[in-house]
């Protein structure tokens, strides 16, 4: 199988000296694409340039990626995009990007570094365009796995927002994770289905595991593999 993997945090500029990120380390997309080579598969890890951890070891494909827009102009030009089989997306995107910096008086601040002698600064916010909406479009015949990482609410309410991103991204399955879904990972699928592994290791391996004894059909993408979940054997007894 050809497996694709988003891994670490993207970033935005400021100036050319700041920028506002997140503290994503690129650890669990680096663990999946390792096994997954492991494993015999072909794999290709877009790296986020500020993760902490460790790079993948090859045989891995590293790609590099700074900003949003990077990352989904790499995607974009993936050469031989249409073969690939199954796209984790675990990478940790910015959610937003500075509109606007302005100054007490409210005038703009512009420069590569800006000084810290402009005195008190304020920055405006905007939100940008979720990546893995976009995701169907560049790998209309892949499956597409999400994340989730929620702080805050019940874990019910997790799992709901996993099953709406993938009705509104049209992905096939989702990983959830953070404070709001409690110690561990969660997997929900299209089909509706529901299991929960207890750590990163444990998660690794039920991806690869299920990815492996899903029908051949899966490893030659076609028309089939969108809707595929809600044929495929259950994930539970996969755990």
């Amino acid at each position: 199988m050809r497996i694709v993997i988003t891994s670490g945090p993207s970033y935005e500029p400021l100036d050319q000296v700041r920028r506002l990120s997140n503290f994503s380390t690129g650890e669990l997309g680096t663990l999946l694409a390792e096994g997954f080579a492991e494993a015999g598969h072909s794999v290709v890890c877009f790296r986020g340039v500020a993760s902490t951890f460790a790079p993948p070891l090859w045989p891995v494909e590293v790609i590099p990626f700074t900003t949003n827009d990077d990352l989904a102009a790499g995607l974009q030009s993936l050469p031989a995009r249409e073969e690939a089989t199954i796209v984790f997306h675990a990478a940790a995107l910015c959610d937003f990007k500075i509109r606007e910096i302005v100054d007490e008086k409210g005038i703009a601040v512009r420069g590569d570094k800006i000084s810290s002698r402009a005195g008190r600064l304020t920055l405006s916010l905007e939100p940008v365009p979720k990546l893995i909406a976009s995701l169907r479009r560049m790998f209309p015949a892949s499956i597409l796995v999400g994340w989730k990482y929620e702080l805050d609410g019940p874990a019910d309410a997790v799992m709901a927002k996993g099953r709406k991103q993938m009705d509104d991204c049209l992905t096939d399955a989702c990983v959830l994770n953070g404070h709001a879904y409690g110690s561990g990972y969660g997997v929900v699928s299209r089909s509706g289905e529901q299991v929960h592994l207890p750590d990163k290791a444990a998660l690794c391996r039920f991806l690869i595991d299920w990815a492996e004894r899903t029908p051949t059909a899966l490893a030659t993408p076609g028309e089939q593999s969108f809707h595929a979940l809600s044929s495929f054997t259950s994930l539970s007894p996969f755990i």
